[in-house]
């Protein structure tokens, strides 16, 4: 069996709309878009569709005529998109949240999809498994020759939004008789969720698998996702080969994610080769930085030392033996500040303030939380800041964090009472009242990569202007970058570190560029560490960083080193290549 899904259904309705509302309520006030989305998936090769349908319960729809209504005309939309098509229409039933009469919520839901006429179901980004049972018996006793998926959301750790890991839930998926095939879809993206996929080998039934594009940035109010669809083809390419047979998009991909894969695909099938190349060479660009060969007795024209500081993210458990370990090694090495990263790309992981109070207690550093606006109230966030000033700390890094990763986290990414501007001006209150005497430093991030500079420039200047005292930059990578990174520096009256990023392999540098928004590595730097062995790799990496230090270094107040994958002998080797003892 080989069947491709389309792509996202809200996000990208969302994007040509700019309809925040319920997209399903689409299927009621504005059919013509809702059809033309179908159509549109049809046209690129979809061979199945979905119902505009994922959030169509009781639990969003109180009023049960509306909710009937919306699901009833989603189908016929659908069905009318895919007639005189060989295209498959699929019940689209999302995850239900809540405690309560989940079991009957699921069951509304399917009587009125079976009262409709729907044959095929895709029960999608599921949580747990047990609640939806009662109603794919219905489903079974009720529609002959019905197909139903259920597919499993489950973040890169394995576990769902329920705390469940997927692998058990979906081996009770395969052995339920009334379920034809297993899935996973949403939270992952393609390159995250090909290694949940690498852990379910040898399933007697077909697995589907939908990732989203990549991981969202929350911009102005508004998930964003990376354009990305070359590379979501080739690894829509490598789920298949590790076993998916029915392949999709969800999250941030379109039309266009699904048109790249069914062709490369498709390709590879008629010619019975296989899509190996990670990226694209790209035309040679004299705006962009070559890497040089890096030479480690060659420590001449290293820099004088100015502020480093150097993130590591928080552990993921309770183990905290590397955490104290790179400390220690960071440390030696003359690194001022440690920050702490606050659940980075949505991964629950422990909190950034009891982190930094762990490291600053037992390690005596100074150190630096990030707080994000995504995870607390302002009780919960004047909270935090209170516990901190206990121990001493008294710096923040303020970020918009990104955002929850789910099918309907465009109209729930999570808590968000402010943006990074108004967090800063509400930190900036309490130091005039809660803190005085012990004042929080406040800090904010700048986008240096972002398309439309001026107008993040002009956003900083804004969080300059509410209080924050010392602004760090995303990491610098480009000719573009270091020119934007001057221009800010002569454009803000506060002190200014620079990002740093080095690359820990050829496999995360190309993660980075196509899943993670912010990261722009040139292609041709991508490319000179491909197929290299990790020992080249890794010098590569540091000569490369070392050339954008000297570019820079007159121009900033310190610098901001991020830890790739837990490589911190590689943060500490650029640090002894750079800098004077």
């Amino acid at each position: 069996m080989n069947k491709f899904f389309d792509g996202a259904f809200g996000t990208y309705y969302i994007s040509k709309t700019n309809d925040y509302k319920p997209c399903e309520l689409a299927n009621i006030n504005n059919k013509e878009i809702v059809a033309a989305i179908h159509e549109e998936y049809i046209s690129v090769g979809a061979t199945a569709i979905k119902t505009n349908t994922f959030s169509a319960n009781s639990k969003t729809f109180n009023d049960e005529n509306e909710l009937k209504e919306i699901i009833t005309q989603g189908y016929l939309l659908a069905r009318q998109a895919a007639k005189g098509t060989d295209t498959e229409v699929f019940a689209d039933i999302g995850n239900i949240g809540g405690e309560f009469d989940l079991q009957e919520k699921y069951l509304q839901t399917a009587r009125i999809f079976i009262e409709a006429g729907a044959v095929n179901y895709l029960f999608e980004t599921l949580s747990s498994f047990d609640e939806i049972i009662p109603a794919i018996d219905l489903i079974k006793n009720k529609v002959k020759d019905s197909i139903i998926i259920i597919s499993f959301a489950a973040s890169r750790d394995g576990l769902t939004t329920r705390g469940f890991n997927y692998k058990p839930l979906v081996e009770k998926a395969v052995k339920n008789k009334n379920v034809d095939i297993v899935g996973l879809n949403c939270i992952c993206g393609p390159t995250h969720i090909l290694s949940l996929v690498k852990d379910l080998s040898g399933l007697p039934k077909p697995l589907a698998v939908m990732p989203n594009a990549g991981y969202p940035a929350s911009v102005n109010g508004r998930v964003v996702y990376r354009d990305n669809t070359e590379y979501f083809a080739r690894k829509l390419h490598e789920i298949k080969n590790a076993g998916a047979s029915i392949l999709g998009g969800c999250c941030g991909t379109t039309p266009l994610h699904i048109a790249g894969a069914v062709k490369a695909i498709n390709l590879a099938l008629k010619s019975n080769v296989e899509i190996l190349n990670e990226s694209k060479p790209e035309p040679e660009n004299k705006n962009v930085l070559t890497p040089g060969k890096y030479n480690a007795s060659k420590h001449c024209d290293r820099f004088k030392r100015k502020p480093i500081a150097v993130e590591l993210d928080p552990p993921a458990d309770y183990d905290t033996n590397f955490l104290m370990d790179a400390a220690d090694k960071l440390k030696t090495r003359g690194v001022s500040t440690i920050t702490l990263a606050d659940s980075p790309l949505a991964k629950t992981r422990a909190d950034s303030f009891m982190t930094a109070a762990l490291i600053k207690k037992e390690k005596n550093i100074d150190v630096l939380p990030h707080l994000t606006c995504r995870d607390k109230n302002f009780i919960a966030i004047k909270g935090s800041l209170l516990g901190a000033s206990f121990y001493g700390i008294n710096k923040v890094l303020i970020v918009t964090g990104d955002p929850v990763v789910n099918s309907d986290n465009y109209r729930n990414p999570g808590v968000f009472n402010f943006n990074s501007k108004e967090l800063i001006k509400y930190i900036k209150g309490l130091n005039n009242d809660v803190f005085t005497g012990k004042e929080f430093l406040i800090g904010g991030a700048l986008n240096i990569n972002a398309l439309n500079f001026d107008a993040e420039l002009k956003r900083c200047k804004e969080k300059i202007d509410n209080g924050a005292d010392f602004i760090y930059s995303q990491p610098l990578f480009s000719r573009n970058a270091i020119d934007n990174f001057i221009k800010a520096k002569k454009t803000l009256d506060c002190v200014f570190y620079a990002g740093i990023l080095p690359f820990a392999s050829y496999k995360n540098a190309v993660f980075l560029n196509n899943e993670v928004m912010g990261i722009d590595i040139p292609q041709d730097v991508i490319e000179s560490i491909k197929d290299t062995c990790a020992q080249k790799t890794r010098d590569i990496s540091i000569e490369f960083c070392y050339d954008i230090i000297k570019q820079i270094y007159d121009y900033t107040d310190g610098f901001y080193i991020m830890t790739p994958m837990k490589k911190v002998l590689l943060v500490c080797d650029l640090i002894e290549r750079c800098f004077d003892d």
